[in-house]
């Protein structure tokens, strides 16, 4: 059977950077902003490397997969290109390969040091199918301009080093920073730390990041959010302007989160004590028995923080966040599809954005 990129021509993949005027520059270097992430030791990470081995094996083996993380910078080449240097990939049957290994870009046009557009998806860095450890792709724009780029890492694969590649004697200066600099860090399971999203902007923290222009930190462990002692001392340490608690999915039992759930609401309020905490159901249409026993220990928590004077806490459901997408907003019966992200973005985004505004 011949190869579908020989037969529609939409389907190739740019592996080569045929540009004779290409200057590569290292995002660890000045003007480019990473964000979500951090490099230290040879790749990047979303929390240190002695956090993660206290933590689990489990969060140890995920905590330099890059969900999350953005590399942010303004330019006026006509073309961006992209060398990423990658450690573990995470490939799996029902995750494209760009979503858990690939970076896509989102740009907004600049007119007098303005940004004039909305940020706007533009393309993705492609990755080839036989992905090994580094791959490298260009996008190029169709109109001239000067641009505020992002550029998002994978979701489920670690990254070692990333180089941007722009014409030669383009402007390259620091992008716009975020309306609301200091992050919303998200806690939680799988669905957190992005799966299955079909690539990495379309994550609902990913959505609501540039709806209302807030940086965020993803700390999605897949599998293995359980509310541990260890990584609930690393978040409350955190600067955050919110805290997003969403590990329904990975406490063992309903028994696991009633004994983890207060206590970690407490632990982050008393470290944090004017900061906003939204508590979060796991995402659902059609409710089983186990949804709504964890369902009342969320609200349990919640009701408990109200009625000992907390104003500052909220609550969603996960038939709110699975709302508009209804039964087809998965994958497997778990994880979300991008309509699910999306549904999930656009129950959650109202609640941030009021308070936001309130603040």
């Amino acid at each position: 059977m011949a190869k579908i990129d020989t037969i529609d021509r939409n389907f190739q993949i740019k592996t080569n950077i045929d540009k004779a005027d290409v200057v590569y520059h290292s995002i660890a270097t000045s003007p480019f902003s990473v964000h979500g992430v951090f490099y230290a030791d040879g790749k990047y990470r979303r929390l240190p490397e002695a956090v993660a081995k206290t933590v689990s094996p489990g969060v140890y083996g995920l905590h330099a997969n890059t969900a999350g993380g953005r590399v942010r910078f303004r330019t006026n080449s006509p073309y961006v290109a992209l060398y990423a240097e990658m450690g573990g990939l995470g490939k799996m049957p029902h995750f494209t390969i760009l979503g858990s290994c690939g970076f896509d870009m989102y740009a907004k046009v600049v007119e007098n040091d303005i940004p004039a557009t909305p940020e706007t998806y533009v393309k993705s860095f492609m990755p080839p199918f036989d992905l090994n450890q580094s791959y490298e792709s260009v996008i190029d724009f169709t109109t001239q301009a000067t641009r505020d780029i992002t550029i998002h890492f994978p979701l489920y694969s670690e990254v070692k080093r990333v180089y941007i590649g722009l014409a030669e004697g383009a402007m390259l200066c620091e992008a716009t920073p975020y309306a609301y600099e200091t992050p919303i860090v998200y806690y939680g399971s799988s669905i957190t730390q992005g799966g299955c999203a079909s690539r990495p902007g379309n994550s609902y923290q990913s959505i609501i990041s540039r709806t209302l222009d807030t940086d965020y930190i993803n700390l999605g462990f897949s599998g293995n959010a359980k509310g541990e002692t260890t990584i609930v001392n690393y978040i409350k340490g955190l600067a955050m302007s919110m805290f997003v608690c969403d590990y329904d999915y990975n406490a063992p039992s309903p028994e696991h989160l009633l004994a983890t759930h207060e206590p970690l609401y407490h632990a982050v309020r008393e470290a944090h004590p004017a900061i906003p905490i939204i508590m979060m159901c796991r995402p659902y249409f059609m409710a089983t028995e186990d949804s709504l026993k964890r369902h009342e220990i969320i609200k349990r928590t919640y009701e408990n923080a109200i009625s000992q004077g907390d104003k500052n806490v909220y609550m969603i459901s996960g038939r709110e966040l699975m709302q508009l997408a209804q039964n087809d907003g998965t994958v497997d019966g778990v994880h979300p599809t991008d309509l699910g992200f999306f549904s999930m973005a656009q129950a959650l985004m109202p609640i941030i954005e009021r308070i936001l505004h309130k603040n």
